[in-house]
């Protein structure tokens, strides 16, 4: 049905909380990137007006430490940008400070608890490979 595909790999030792926070800011930051994935607004029978949603599916991963580098190593060198989170942000409080405290570290250096992609199928399938289903 689509020909591309999104998928959000969240590092399999995160809490509850964290998870669910990294798959919010990871898919906004796939919108950011691809706006048009973005359907029209809801709207109920009473006419009430929701937001639009994405018009595509998420699909969410979980991988090792070592495996989530690895799947940031493989979207860099296929030249996919992607979304990305990083443990040393949980400890910042807004945006500016998630963006100071990103730009100190080298990607080797990093320790990614996240990372958002969004491209052609096969190409998505290829980045993730390791990664499991969340359950």
């Amino acid at each position: 049905m689509f020909e591309t595909k999104v998928a959000l790999v969240l590092r399999d030792d995160l809490q509850m909380w964290q998870s669910l926070n990294v798959t919010a800011f990871l898919m906004s930051g796939i919108v950011a990137q691809t706006p048009d994935i973005i359907g029209e607004p809801y709207v109920d029978a009473k006419n009430n007006l929701y937001n639009p949603l994405s018009r595509q599916p998420a699909i969410v991963l979980t991988a090792d430490a070592q495996t989530i580098a690895k799947i940031h190593q493989r979207a860099i060198n296929r030249g996919i940008r992607a979304s990305a989170y990083i443990e040393e942000m949980f400890a910042t409080g807004h945006d500016g400070a998630n963006r100071d405290v990103f730009a100190r570290l080298a990607p080797d250096d990093a320790q990614f608890v996240g990372i958002g992609i969004h491209a052609d199928k096969r190409i998505v399938d290829k980045i993730t490979k390791g990664a499991k289903m969340h359950p």
